[in-house]
């Protein structure tokens, strides 16, 4: 028994080197030695499935790219976050010099029994017959160094060993010596099963992306001391570090439950899922997504091993995967497109989070309060909560659209990070184009609160499907008068879109009534069904179906800002600010352009007391903004607010000077300054004469006598801009009121 190294752990490793007791892995102490850790397999009880598992500083699972003079340089990162780049590895690096396979680590190939075990004191067994199923067993190197292959690759050594034998390294005599990796296809004792197994997966040799490693060949090799005959696949050789051996470094460096920063982990997800949509596209899946299959070598990853490739109609061949990261349907029914996006969502949670994978959490994520990254992210939750939903359905419905919705991620997780925006166009929803709560207020409250149903007309629209039956029709539609369009569509087919067009036309037509029937027929668990519900909801004032319907928007689309800005101003409709705050924050610390976000966000504040943060969210509101006017203005009346805490003379002074920057009418320019100077006078009026600063507000000093000047001057220039006689006589009668006594 080998005890846990953590601290304050009780526990023991298993023979895969996992605890058995807080179920985490123990950091390898052998990351950049140079030195390989073996493999292992097993089964499920239901299909077989194998993981190689070999970790070394210049691991290769299976393979990967020739040297060549191109810098490596690839898409990771998504133009948002830097990634490390991880140095090529000279393969001769890492050539085995004793290969041999841990007792621990000997597995059954066909059943996963434990073979090879230390029995009544007598060493294990290198080569003989699994006990339980028969097949023959062998973890001694059937090639050795020097040995030709093929007539064509010359065998240099042993790199590690995987669920189906050794895998080595060679050169390849006929194409300039260039390294290639060789890995066994099926186990020997079978000439014609390897036969048809090379002739199976030659469809592999068609697979061409930068991020999938290249298979150059598929051969035959018969031993001379028997007719054994053994299946290798030729691949390309890429020298680099898995993602699972990056994780290890990180955690002999930096503790043992260290993980990736999670804008580095989600950057590694989007760019495996580029690979995988490729092979979803030619009918193909990868079925044993993990980090050890994935290889960063400089800034590039490549997807290795791709040993469990095999067509998507396949229903005949064995079950391949990895325990923890498999998806729960797959011992029934096979790998799908789905359970590769499964996998996907499994390996950036073991990236990004410290869990026990493996036992407790083999099949679900670990609570919030036992993942604090995820607490701090929340899209990061959701967008895992989907990726890894039990039901197939349920999760994304393709590599694209998951990876869109990474992306949308990341950007957030940057934006929280730095403070700086990264924007983008949506493919799910059109721009900002009208916006609810930034009309401008020249009396009462600072910021104007819109209504439900002023919120859901001015919501960003949906982008039309285009795999919709009705999209072209709706195209011809335009930007035709709700009413005309609900005659356009009155004998169309009722397809998702069309509904929600209609729905959309209800709402603008203010008829809730007839939005909820055309609600009540659109289908379940499909985000535009509850983007048209969340609307109905909200223009009805049914606030709390509108939060749930728009909280299921967020969740199938994590990384989308506009589903977070319908849920946050369902929030502050009702009352929770809460939510509220942290959704329009998120969109607008990410998104400039969401300009209802801004003023949203600064209503919030304010209603909690927190008048400078207020200020400083309707600061940001950028000049090209059209509301840019509209939002100084409200930051200069925010700066006089009521509060529990009365502005200070900073805030005054700095409310001056922005309202001085601004072009603006005479009367409306009065109306500010006066309230700006009132908020002044009323400031002084509590303090003694030597605790206020020699700072002035508009040109007044902060003292009585200037300060009433300044306000006689303001309303006398008012009265001369009043619309009736009232409201001069008002405002002259208020300019005799707040000037200083004086002897004329």
């Amino acid at each position: 028994m080998i005890r846990c190294p953590r601290a304050g752990c009780a526990g023991a490793l298993d023979q895969d080197g996992f605890c058995d007791l807080c179920g985490l892995e123990a950091a390898s102490r052998n990351v950049s030695s140079g030195q390989l850790t073996g493999a292992s397999g097993r089964t499920d009880g239901v299909g077989t499935w194998s993981a190689s598992s070999i970790s070394a500083s210049g691991s290769v699972t299976g393979a990967v790219s020739l040297r060549s003079s191109s810098s490596g340089r690839g898409m990771l990162g998504v133009g948002l976050v830097e990634v490390p780049p991880v140095p090529y590895r000279d393969p001769t690096e890492v050539v085995l010099d004793d290969p041999q396979v841990p007792e621990s680590q000997r597995f059954c190939g066909r059943c996963g029994a434990e073979v090879g075990r230390t029995r009544n004191g007598r060493p294990g067994l290198t080569e003989g017959f699994c006990p339980k199923c028969g097949q023959r067993f062998s973890f001694t190197p059937i090639l050795q160094p020097g040995q030709v292959l093929h007539e064509q690759y010359k065998v240099l050594g042993c790199l590690a060993h995987g669920g189906m034998g050794w895998i080595y390294l060679a050169r390849d005599m006929a194409v300039s010596g260039r390294w290639v990796v060789l890995k066994g296809l099926i186990d020997g004792g079978d000439a014609e099963a390897a036969t048809a197994a090379i002739a199976e997966r030659h469809f592999l040799a068609k697979v061409e992306h930068p991020n999938i490693v290249k298979i150059h060949n598929f051969v035959q090799h018969s031993d001379e001391l028997d007719t054994d005959s053994v299946g290798y696949i030729v691949m390309e050789y890429v020298g680099g570090k898995s993602l699972k051996d990056l994780v290890k470094q990180l955690r002999v460096d930096e503790g043992p439950r260290t993980c990736m920063p999670v804008e580095q982990a989600l950057a590694h997800a989007i760019e495996m899922l580029r690979p995988l949509g490729y092979l979803h596209n030619a009918g193909l899946v990868y079925c044993d997504v993990k980090p050890d299959n994935v290889i960063q070598t400089q800034e590039q990853l490549k997807l290795i091993d791709l040993g469990a490739v095999r067509l998507h109609d396949d229903r005949a061949g064995a079950v391949f995967g990895t325990e923890g990261y498999q998806a729960p349907e797959v011992a029934e029914t096979g790998p799908s497109p789905a359970s590769d996006l499964y996998s996907v969502g499994r390996t950036l949670a073991v990236l990004s989070i410290p869990f026990d994978f493996r036992s407790a959490y083999v099949t679900s994520l670990p609570p919030v309060s036992q993942a604090p990254q995820l607490a701090e992210h929340e899209s990061l939750h959701r967008v895992l909560s989907r990726a890894c939903h039990p039901a197939p359905a349920r999760r994304f419905h393709s590599a694209a659209e998951m990876a869109e919705q990474l992306t949308g991620v990341l950007r957030e997780v940057l934006a929280a990070s730095d403070g700086q925006p990264r924007p983008a166009t949506s493919t799910n929803f059109a721009p900002e184009l009208a916006t609810f709560g930034t009309r401008p207020r020249d009396h009462g409250e600072v910021l104007e609160a819109a209504d439900g149903a002023k919120i859901a007309r001015a919501l960003p629209a949906p982008i039309v499907d285009g795999s919709d039956s009705s999209a072209q029709l709706l195209a011809t539609l335009g930007t035709a008068h709700p009413a005309e369009l609900i005659d356009a569509l009155r004998k169309a087919e009722p397809t998702v879109e069309v509904q929600l067009r209609r729905v959309r036309a209800y709402v603008a037509l203010d008829e809730p009534e007839l939005a909820r029937q055309e609600v009540a027929d659109m289908p379940e668990h499909v985000w535009r069904s509850q983007w048209a519900k969340g609307l109905t909801a909200l223009a009805s004032g049914k606030l709390d179906a509108a939060r749930r319907a728009f909280d299921s928007v967020v969740g199938s689309l994590p990384g989308e800002l506009t589903a977070k800005l319908a849920l946050a101003a369902s929030a502050e409709l009702g009352g929770n600010l809460a939510d509220a705050e942290r959704y329009y924050g998120i969109v607008w610390r990410t998104d400039r352009s969401f300009v209802s976000a801004a003023f949203g966000l600064a209503r919030v504040l304010l209603a909690c007391g927190r008048r400078p943060e207020a200020v400083a969210v309707l600061g940001s509101v950028p000049a090209t903004s059209a509301h840019f006017v509209t939002a100084q203005q409200a930051a200069v009346r925010a700066s006089t607010a009521a509060d529990d805490a009365e502005p200070t003379m900073a805030e005054l002074a700095d409310a001056g000077d922005r309202l001085e920057r601004l072009d603006l009418d005479g009367a409306r320019r009065g109306r500010l300054e006066s309230e700006l100077l009132e908020a002044a006078l009323a400031m002084t009026s509590t303090r003694d004469e030597e605790e206020l600063s020699p700072v002035t507000v508009l040109g007044c000093l902060l003292e009585e006598y200037s300060l009433r000047l300044g306000l006689e001057e303001r309303y006398r220039a008012l009265a001369r801009h009043a619309a009736t006689q009232r409201e001069r006589y008002a405002l002259v009668d208020r300019a005799n009121q707040v000037r200083p006594w004086t002897w004329v």
